[in-house]
């Protein structure tokens, strides 16, 4: 026995013989962790071929693009394409439409999935959960197409929401020829597809949670309300600070999809933005170079607002941010 303490002893001036694992090469972990490199593979090309190999296409929002003279010899305008943006005669109504429709999506669409995911972390009985996260998700698989068309039925003169007024004595509305009606549909439709659907990352968050903090707090004394504001909340925030600097990221980048097909020709001072002025561009006039020169102007806004508030929030929290 004191030979063998003798042995652990440090002696002054010796060179330390513990053992040091050797740094893991990228071979090794290739050869050992080979599935889950093979499952990221799908999505790793997947940002290669359609996010990082069409920024090269970018140049053509400084040229006057040409499809049969291709890039190579179509000529350079400088930022013409961009001036001829700010100069377009509705430039202020359309980005003022994309501003106030992606400020009521931070405001009231992105908290809906954490009010959602907290209810549901209070369902106790889980056949019942299931089925109540069932039918929330199930309207994400829809498309815009069949949602906008259910909601000009349900709007319509004779839907359920004009029968209800009716049977109210009330006169019927025809809500989406309505301009002051227009961005309290679209966030409503936008709830109702993908708030669903925005639960599940949370949800996770919620299920990594320690079981027996609450089992403390329970023995403290604390309610329900009182464990979702001092517990959950506080322990989901990272999760929820990532996802609402991911949104900031698309704040101009609204939904083309969603805009479009709940557009009237009543409703378009308020509902014309820049994907739908985009459209009309870049794919009915052909000036490829023109919306790719916006599509520039939308990014620049969505990094500046990501820096800014990835700035806040590590002020916020130590390990809070992207980066």
């Amino acid at each position: 026995m004191q030979s063998n303490q003798v042995m652990h002893q440090a002696v002054p001036g010796a060179k330390s013989t513990a053992y040091v694992p050797k740094r893991q090469g990228l071979l090794h972990n290739l050869k050992r962790f080979w599935p889950l490199y093979v499952m990221a593979l799908p999505g790793f090309l997947f940002f290669i071929l359609f996010r990082y190999v069409p920024l090269a296409g970018s140049v053509i929002a400084f040229q006057d693009y040409m499809v049969f003279k291709g890039i190579m010899e179509s000529p350079w305008v400088g930022l013409k394409n961009f001036q001829a943006f700010f100069e377009y005669s509705n430039f202020w109504r359309v980005f003022s439409n994309t501003l106030f429709v992606g400020a009521y999506n931070l405001l009231f669409v992105f908290p809906f999935p954490i009010l959602l995911a907290l209810m549901f972390n209070e369902v106790g009985h889980m056949l019942y959960k299931r089925t109540l996260q069932t039918i929330y998700y199930i309207p994400h698989f829809f498309s815009w197409v069949i949602i906008a068309g259910i909601t000009f039925d349900v709007l319509s003169n004779n839907g359920i929401v004009n029968s209800l007024r009716e049977w109210f004595g009330l006169e019927p509305i025809l809500y989406l020829q309505e301009a002051r009606y227009f961005r309290g549909i679209v966030v409503l439709t936008s709830i109702w597809r993908d708030a669903g659907w925005g639960t599940i990352v949370l949800l996770a968050a919620i299920a990594g949670i320690n079981p027996e903090v609450y089992e403390s707090a329970r023995m403290d004394g604390a309610g329900r309300i009182r464990q979702i504001f001092s517990i959950t909340l506080p322990l989901i925030m990272p999760t929820v600070i990532v996802l609402f600097l991911l949104q900031i990221g698309r704040f101009l980048d609204l939904s083309f999809e969603q805009i479009y097909n709940l557009l009237t020709p009543m409703t378009y001072r308020v509902g014309d933005i820049i994907d739908t002025y985009v459209y009309r561009v870049g794919i009915v006039e052909g000036q490829y170079s023109a919306t790719t020169a916006i599509g520039i102007f939308q990014s620049l806004i969505g990094l500046v607002m990501v820096i800014v508030f990835n700035g806040l929030a590590k002020r916020y929290q130590q390990d809070g941010g992207l980066f």
